[in-house]
């Protein structure tokens, strides 16, 4: 995954702390997207345990319809492309139109790089090691 695909530090800093605390493996091409989707999403990452059970290493499908937790369309629309990257998840509401049309642009630009990512456009593996080795140049 490219560094550059997040849309600022926060973002990138979350997506690690949920690669982390999932123990995910760096070529994992299903959990990539889903976690890129929920650290770029300010909504998806305060509830990023109603949609993912990190102690299962699974998704929570009842969170889309829960009463639990609620979801703006937005997303909701998010976590169905996250969803759907991640296992191939799909319902009425998870074609690329019904998905695209709720978005606004910062989350449209979170779900395209998403889709980059799961299939391999973005070619840079994120690794903390080369991350410290590009700062160490800059020095």
């Amino acid at each position: 995954m490219e560094y550059r695909s997040f849309k600022d530090d926060e973002h990138f800093d979350r997506y690690i702390y949920l690669e982390k605390l999932d123990q995910m493996h760096p070529n994992d091409t299903d959990r990539q997207p889903l976690f890129f989707i929920i650290s770029g999403n300010d909504d998806l990452f305060a509830k990023r345990n109603h949609i993912y059970d990190f102690k299962d290493n699974s998704i929570n499908l009842d969170c889309l319809d829960s009463e639990k937790v609620d979801f703006s369309s937005s997303s909701k629309a998010l976590i169905r492309l996250g969803f759907n990257l991640y296992g191939g998840y799909t319902d009425k509401y998870t074609s690329p139109v019904e998905i695209f049309c709720k978005l606004d642009e910062n989350n449209h630009h979170i779900a395209k790089s998403a889709i980059d990512i799961k299939f391999g456009i973005s070619k840079e593996v994120v690794d903390e090691e080369s991350l410290e080795e590009d700062d160490e140049m800059e020095m």
